[in-house]
């Protein structure tokens, strides 16, 4: 009789020793995953405010640049871009005619702003899939985030790729060096369009495009009539400048949308953080206090049993 009593204290000690390293781990766990989440909170608050400082600083720029851009474009509507306005106002298809064509994409390096590259990337992908069969492109990427996803599906119409953008405010000089990089690619196109992302508010950007026009296509443009004393010279010198105008003009309305959508991102993953951080601490002390309940209500069967 007193053996089957040591016997079942032997074994009640066992089980709670077993329950309380199993408990333990498990409030172990709950404990490390806790305190990631804490770390990757403070993480993404600290990310806000930078870029919530950056957008400030690009939203500032980008008024004076709007000037460049508008300045360009009205000159490529008044001799007619090639382009049809689309039924909703916003995307441009390109007519038939030129048979080489050009697609500037315009994003950065960084990530982590939502779905601001990949609206790009998307809407260039669309481009190529229904382009005619007898019509060429030719795609430059302005920004690694670009450059990975248009390499993986249309490796071969890529013409170059730039890089280290995003990292520091654009600037006019780098959308020089752009433009000189496609003007001596040796790929002479009819048309092209720059695809990027318009910043109309604080959350919300529209994928947009800029109408290109080669040196050539504009000279044979009856509407170019309109203007007068334009030799050829004058001519190409704008042409050239225009297009560095309008990547300028891309950059800073990219910049701006990157920058508000990662302030928005941003802002959205340190409130998933909090609501994250509320329920494991709810679950951490649910799991404590069992295991402490559980821990009286062994003690307490030994010492009945005995």
């Amino acid at each position: 009789m007193l053996s089957q009593s040591v016997n079942r204290v032997s074994l009640a000690a066992a089980n709670a020793v077993l329950e309380q390293q199993r408990g333990m781990a498990t409030l172990k766990d709950i404990s490390i995953r806790l305190k990631s989440v804490k770390n990757i909170q403070k993480i993404t608050k600290s990310m806000k405010m930078v870029a919530a400082a950056k957008y400030a600083k690009a939203e500032r720029e980008l008024k004076g640049a709007r000037a460049y851009g508008v300045g360009a474009q009205t000159f490529y509507d008044n001799i007619g871009s090639g382009e049809e306005p689309a039924t909703d106002g916003t995307v441009a298809t390109p007519k038939e005619g030129g048979k080489k064509r050009l697609l500037v994409l315009m994003t950065s390096d960084r990530g982590l702003c939502g779905a601001v590259h990949s609206s790009i990337a998307k809407e260039a992908k669309l481009i190529l899939k229904n382009k005619p069969a007898d019509v060429e492109y030719k795609v430059v990427c302005i920004g690694d985030k670009s450059k990975v996803a248009m390499s993986r599906v249309y490796p071969k119409d890529l013409l170059f790729t730039a890089n280290d953008i995003g990292r520091q405010p654009p600037t006019f000089e780098d959308a020089s060096i752009a433009a000189n990089e496609i003007l001596n690619s040796g790929y002479e196109f009819d048309e092209g369009q720059i695809i990027f992302n318009k910043f109309k508010t604080v959350v919300s950007y529209q994928t947009s495009k800029l109408p290109l026009m080669s040196l050539e296509h504009i000279k044979s443009n009856d509407k170019l009539l309109l203007y007068d004393s334009v030799d050829d010279d004058l001519l190409q010198s704008y042409t050239e400048y225009s297009l560095a105008q309008l990547i300028y003009y891309a950059m800073k309305e990219s910049a701006t949308s990157e920058q508000s959508s990662r302030m928005t991102a941003m802002d959205g993953a340190s409130k998933n953080a909090g609501e994250m951080i509320d329920k494991l601490t709810l679950q951490f002390n649910r799991t404590r206090q069992a295991v402490i309940t559980r821990e009286l209500i062994e003690i307490i069967s030994g010492a009945a049993c005995v």
